[in-house]
């Protein structure tokens, strides 16, 4: 299946500069902040620089050095959030069945609580 990517999504514009964010971390392929409306005490937003619109479409399509660097920084934001002895979720929807809101890949890293069962019965 092909992907459309909208170029005018909230997280595009937020890559160009046009939308401010709380940055936690910045690599050459990957920009990460704090989610505006977070669901947990921590809520880190975490996308790609490059413009995929799901997490199969970034698998598929992300070069190698892109992927393992979105990897790496969503395993640093973890470490500097100091969540690796609690837990934490880590979280990526895509498509309408999913519930993606918005049509950029991105990773949801939230912790700071228990948050109970993933999906109810």
């Amino acid at each position: 299946m092909p992907y459309s990517y909208d170029s005018e999504n909230i997280f595009a514009k937020i890559l160009r500069g046009d939308i401010p964010n709380a940055t936690v971390l910045e690599t050459e392929f990957t920009l990460a902040f704090k989610d505006i409306t977070p669901k947990a005490p921590d809520h880190v937003l975490v996308i790609p620089k490059g413009a995929y619109v799901n997490y199969d479409d970034f698998c598929q399509n992300a070069s190698d050095p892109e992927i393992l660097d979105f990897m790496r920084a969503c395993g640093q934001i973890c470490k500097d959030l100091g969540v690796e002895e609690k837990g934490f979720r880590a979280i990526t929807n895509a498509g309408e069945h999913g519930c993606q809101e918005v049509p950029h890949f991105h990773m949801h890293i939230l912790a700071g609580k228990v948050m109970g069962p993933l999906l109810a019965d």
